[in-house]
């Protein structure tokens, strides 16, 4: 499989969107906003379809509106409390404009499939340098903000009386996992970004509670989980969303069988 440009491109990016989503995801599922991610790949979805009814590339409209969107997200929410209506708000309103969208995208079917359920091996080059960008600007901003992001997710009351902002916290978070979405969505899809983004990292705090550790584990077990499904889509002809899910699944039952 590795004689083909297109099956090493599709290795690639599965590896980097993989890595992203394993690290980005453990923050997600840790500080309980794993709706989030999935509303934000909705939100994506919009951004993507208007972009190409404009011309533009669909990537850098679904880059463009999951990150206006974890902005809008993080500044009308940042307690725990306001989360879910907040996010159920954008949601509703970004599906509502995808559906506009689509109603005018309906010449584009095989491209809005491609969205929907991910396409890794139509990555071509230009899109995988893009990828590795993406990848890059979100684990060096997770990064930056992971001492404050720790401190505001475990001890939210004691951060904030020694002067953390908590809503700078959560638009900072809620933008690099707008980020790592759009990075996901390449690889699996709009409606299956659950399982690169929470899978490996639920899988990992299920099966240690050390930070470092469990960190280092999501990114291994999304790697394993997002090569494997591209592999294993080669050697049986079945969509590589469906073997990352699949693994992604079995891998979290395994776990929790464990703990």
């Amino acid at each position: 499989m590795f004689e083909y440009d297109f099956m090493r491109t599709a290795f690639a990016a599965a590896a980097i969107v993989s890595v992203v989503s394993g690290v980005v995801g453990y923050f997600l599922v840790l500080r309980g906003q794993v709706f989030a991610g999935h509303a934000l790949s909705h939100v994506g979805f919009t951004g993507a379809t208007g972009a190409v009814l404009l011309g533009i590339s669909p990537l850098w409209g679904l880059v463009g509106m999951t990150v206006l969107g974890g902005i809008g997200m993080g500044l009308l929410g940042s307690r725990l409390a306001e989360r879910d209506v907040t996010i159920g708000i954008v949601l509703s309103v970004s599906l509502g404009l995808g559906l506009l969208f689509l109603h005018f995208f309906t010449a584009h079917a095989t491209q809005a499939t491609a969205l929907l359920f991910g396409n890794v091996m139509g990555v071509d080059v230009p899109t995988l340098w893009n990828l590795a960008g993406l990848g890059a600007v979100s684990l060096t901003g997770l990064a930056v903000i992971s001492r404050p992001l720790l401190f505001a997710t475990l001890q939210p009351e004691v951060a904030e009386a020694r002067g953390v902002s908590l809503r700078l916290v959560s638009v900072l978070f809620l933008s690099v996992v707008a980020l790592a979405v759009a990075e996901c969505v390449q690889i699996v899809g709009v409606l299956l970004v659950f399982t690169l983004m929470v899978g490996p990292a639920a899988t990992a705090q299920a099966l240690t509670a050390r930070l470092g550790r469990g960190i280092l584990l999501a990114a291994v077990i999304a790697l394993v989980e997002g090569i494997g499904g591209v592999a294993l889509a080669y050697v049986t002809d079945w969509p590589t969303s469906f073997w990352i899910a699949t693994l992604s699944g079995g891998a979290y039952a395994l776990a929790s069988l464990r703990r």
